[in-house]
């Protein structure tokens, strides 16, 4: 019987001799215009609840009118519809440099 030798794993002799310093790199979930978006959607909504304030009478005996009026009933909730609308495009907005940089990187 012959003996066989065991083939040895090849060794690159390439050696890199720069010191790599790998510093941490955070990625967050959204980048910096996505949360622009969210923060003026948060300001509509708010808005929206401000104008949905008051109407109310001082006794409850008594009717107010302005319960029903057009800021009420019409701008606030559509600012509010707006400010939700607003709040999903800036979740699924993705920019256009997020997809070069990643492409670069590798």
């Amino acid at each position: 019987m012959a003996v066989q030798k065991k083939a040895s794993p090849t060794t690159n002799t390439k050696t890199s001799a720069k010191p790599t310093t790998n510093k941490p790199r955070f990625d967050f979930a959204f980048e910096r215009i996505n949360y622009i978006w969210m923060l003026v959607g948060v300001a509509l909504l708010i808005l929206g609840y401000i104008l949905l304030v008051g109407g109310g009478a001082k006794t409850p005996d008594e009717f107010n009118y302005s319960l029903f009026d057009t800021r009420r009933l019409v701008i606030a909730p559509i600012l509010m519809v707006l400010g939700i609308a607003v709040e999903i495009y800036a979740i699924l907005l993705k920019p256009k440099n997020k997809g070069e940089n990643t492409s670069n990187q590798e």
